[in-house]
């Protein structure tokens, strides 16, 4: 069981998990009063004790849970659809693994699968969402493309199913729930830090050498440091852009010399800012979209300053204070990517191509360039290098990716829970790699020795990790990510 506390003075959120005696220890606390409280009860009546005092090493009071279900199928009460997961939600609402299928791989970067799945269309309803959905330039839903990310076929062949799982008379299913976790999935503690701010679609993280983390939001004008010694976020606000534009931050990075940098992805610029002083310097990037719809996903900041991104088919580094580029490698058969990585010498480029299914890595010395194809809809699009200059990323399809550098080859390595999706994929100083898994409520682990997932289940069972950032100077290593409901959370493995 997840057990957490919730500080009264800030609302940051502390979880532990339960052993199997339902035993659980705390980390050291600053002292003041919080609210006890079980996350995700589920099969549980909800428990929730305040005025709960922390000074020390204290014994918590026992807590006694009452049973709602008897039965590993959880009856269809709003509270519990709550608690569900994505992947739960799928799994227990009927329907073909095809039609599911086409749900999984096309509608899972930008929401949850709750926030669909709590309304209730007709099917000629869910096809003009869906028309809007798949049509639309990214999260504006403006730009509207005649020509969608699949088939018209697959389209309607998508409103059928969900108008006959999420009709307007449509019942919640019966739930069939992930089994709860146990062994080193419970060695770990989470914790949740709250933006001031809500609904700003929060996207990326960095970290600086002070320990703060900093953060993006997609629809709005504000980017974020948090100080997690304290909870205490500051907002900067970045200065107005071009007439007819929408605001909105989409890749963040903070450099050597602690200069965040950030892409305006409806804008069409590049800016970085100065902490120390306060000041945005905006540059304009050269695209040929239209205005308002994305500009070509992230980009990646090599050890020399320039930054690097596969657009119109090449690889392209570019001048940060100008946006002139300064070298071009042609690609051959990817024409761009969603993500873009640099290793850490600045030798090896990276990338998940786009639209199609495979990987861009260039060497940026000699100009060779590999594009090797990925399995049907495994849809890999960002991540990073480990140390060994094998770039792993993660896939929409459910795939953890790797290229790996001295076979120069592709390996693929499916996530061990139905119905899950990746965004990216990290590898930290050890070698082991880390990603959120979209809809699953689970970030994973994994060892690429024993090629074995330890998957960490969050406290919310909707997490949308888009970006995280590995500290690892702590041991073990600490991951951060943010969420794209508005929180920032740090997990700690205890080994």
């Amino acid at each position: 069981m997840m057990v957490q506390l919730i500080a009264k003075t800030n609302a940051i959120r502390t979880t532990v998990f339960t052993d199997a005696d339902g035993r659980y220890e705390f980390p050291t606390l600053e002292a003041g009063a919080y609210t006890l409280h079980i996350a995700q009860p589920r099969e549980f009546f909800p428990y929730a004790r305040d005025g709960v005092a922390i000074d020390g090493a204290d014994a918590l009071p026992d807590i006694v849970l009452t049973r709602i279900a008897k039965s590993d199928v959880l009856p269809p009460d709003p509270e519990i659809a709550a608690q569900m997961t994505g992947s739960e939600w799928l799994m227990s609402l009927s329907g073909s693994g095809a039609d599911k299928r086409l749900l999984t791989v096309n509608c899972n970067w930008c929401h949850s699968y709750q926030q669909i799945f709590r309304n209730h269309y007709d099917e000629r309803s869910w096809s003009k969402i869906l028309y809007r959905m798949i049509h639309g330039a990214g999260s504006p839903l403006i730009n509207i493309n005649p020509r969608g990310r699949f088939s018209p076929a697959d389209e309607a062949r998508l409103a059928h199913w969900l108008a006959s799982v999420r009709g307007p008379g449509s019942p919640d299913p019966a739930f069939i729930a992930l089994p709860r976790p146990q062994g080193r999935a419970t060695h770990v503690v989470i914790t949740e830090y709250e933006l001031p701010r809500l609904e700003t679609a929060t996207h990326d993280v960095s970290g600086d050498a002070d320990g703060n983390i900093w953060y993006s939001t997609h629809r709005s004008s504000y980017v974020g440091r948090l100080d997690p010694r304290t909870g205490k976020v500051t907002e900067f606000h970045v200065p107005p852009v071009q007439p007819g534009a929408l605001p909105g931050t989409h890749w963040i990075h903070v450099d050597k010399n602690g200069i965040v940098w950030g892409s305006e992805n409806w804008a069409h610029n590049i800016w970085r800012l100065d902490p120390r002083s306060g000041d945005f310097k905006r540059i304009p990037w050269r695209v040929k979209e239209p205005l308002n719809s994305p500009m070509g996903g992230n980009y990646a900041l090599d050890p020399d300053g320039f930054i690097w991104k596969v657009r119109d088919g090449k690889v392209s580094k570019v001048d940060a204070q100008t946006g002139a580029e300064v070298l071009g490698i042609i690609t051959k058969k990817f024409p761009g990517t969603y993500g873009s990585a640099i290793s850490a010498d600045g030798r090896y480029f990276g990338g998940g191509a786009w639209p199609r299914d495979g990987v861009v890595i260039a060497d940026t010395k000699s100009g060779e360039v590999w594009e090797p194809d990925t399995s049907v809809n495994s849809g890999p699009a960002r991540g990073e290098f480990d140390l060994h200059d094998n770039y792993w990323a993660g896939g929409r399809g459910g795939e953890l990716v790797e290229f790996n550098m001295a076979e120069k080859r592709i390996h693929e390595f499916p996530l061990p829970t139905p119905y899950a999706s990746m965004y990216t994929a990290q590898a930290d100083k050890n070698g082991e790699v880390w990603g959120g898994e979209m809809h699953s409520g689970r970030y994973f682990r994994f060892d690429p020795k024993t090629e074995h997932f330890t998957e960490y289940v969050l406290p919310e069972p909707y997490g949308i990790d888009r970006e995280s950032w590995i500290d690892n100077s702590t041991d073990p290593v600490t991951v951060w990510y943010v969420d794209h409901e508005g929180w920032i959370t740090r997990i700690q493995p205890r080994d």
